[in-house]
């Protein structure tokens, strides 16, 4: 999930400020051409975004990523009792009937529906190599190395995560397929060029240097390779809109304190971020209508007696994620979080 502005309550200590100040540009002066014109608008709106999505300070993003970890570290095995391996929203038929014996299939739908989405469907596009950018306890990399015999390599902030995803493939017979190690998504520690396949799945949220997030996964993509990116986003701006709503801001917020996210940005900036670094085929679109059961699904599987029970012991952090729940419902109904998917692929 693997990321989870400000009006009323201050930010929390261990997070950045998610404000997006704007900055100022004066304007050309009188002699400058139509064309000098042009290019100086396109420059202002390009700074705008990256001033929108770029990184906040060094001790800053250390304090998030700490933070993300312990969040992880202390909440993954209650996941993993209750919902299994795959630690993402399912992909659902829209106004369907859903049991609970499905959630977890909806789970695997999700990975498959995105990899239809990217166009590696067909056999002779299934990718060799992969890297699971914020890869939880490693459900997609192994999904991906049993269906189609992929070499995953997945990366975590959270020790406990990567420790149990070894232990999971080992017991499954992929240990000498499948690897999980503790790395930065922002500074991937592998060569340029080396995956058929970057593969985010819910990792993008909590990313505080968005152009640098994009330009790690484009740099480890190999030539023609292909880059999925399913993330949480905040509603696209109107033409004339500088920023979200106060009340969108502070609700935003609220859910920022409790998943330990940074600033969000829309599906829009990600499409200009790739935009930017020339990739091709790049494709985005709003899932939010199929993945509309899944937080329900998630509170009342919290409240069930396994669920509470598991929740007490598991730590504050998760607590206070739990307590949150509701919120991203909220902002679904609302039409202000928006579940998206960007892919796009790597020039040859």
């Amino acid at each position: 999930m693997s990321t989870w502005l400000r009006s009323s309550p201050p930010p929390s200590p261990l997070l950045p400020s998610r404000t997006c100040p704007t900055t100022l540009h004066p304007p050309p002066p009188p002699t400058a051409t139509w064309a000098s014109r042009a290019a100086l608008q396109i420059s202002v709106s390009f700074s705008r975004l990256l001033t929108r999505v770029t990184a906040t300070t060094t001790s800053d993003a250390r304090e998030l990523q700490q933070g993300i970890a312990e969040f992880y570290d202390e909440s993954s095995k209650l996941w993993e009792d209750i919902w299994g391996h795959h630690m993402h929203h399912g992909f659902y038929d829209p106004d369907s009937t859903v049991s609970v014996s499905d959630h977890r299939a909806a789970q695997v739908r999700m990975i498959e529906e995105a990899l239809r989405f990217a166009g590696v469907s067909d056999p002779s596009e299934w990718p060799k190599s992969v890297v699971d950018v914020g890869c939880g306890i490693g459900g997609s990399s192994r999904y991906l190395a049993k269906k189609y015999g992929a070499n995953c390599k997945g990366i975590t902030l959270s020790p406990i995560q990567a420790q149990r995803g070894n232990e999971l493939a080992a017991a499954q017979g992929l240990a000498d397929r499948v690897f999980f190690q503790v790395a930065d998504a922002l500074d991937q520690p592998f060569p340029d060029g080396q995956f058929d396949l970057v593969w985010s799945m819910e990792s993008g949220e909590h990313m505080p240097d968005k152009t640098k997030f994009v330009n790690e996964l484009a740099r480890v993509a190999s030539p023609g390779g292909k880059i999925i990116i399913v993330t949480w986003c905040h509603r696209d701006l109107g033409p004339s809109e500088e920023s979200l709503q106060p009340w969108e801001e502070e609700l935003l917020n609220k859910i920022c304190d409790a998943y330990y996210l940074p600033a969000w940005c829309s599906t829009a900036d990600y499409v200009k971020l790739l935009e930017s670094l020339s990739l091709q085929d790049i494709k985005a679109e709003d899932w939010s209508q199929y993945v509309a059961p899944f937080w329900p699904a998630v509170i009342r599987s919290a409240l069930t007696w396994k669920g509470l029970t598991s929740l007490l012991r598991s730590g504050l952090k998760t607590i206070k994620g739990a307590l949150a729940m509701p919120l991203m419902i909220e902002g679904y109904k609302k039409d202000l979080i928006k579940f998206a998917i960007i892919t796009c692929r790597k020039p040859e």
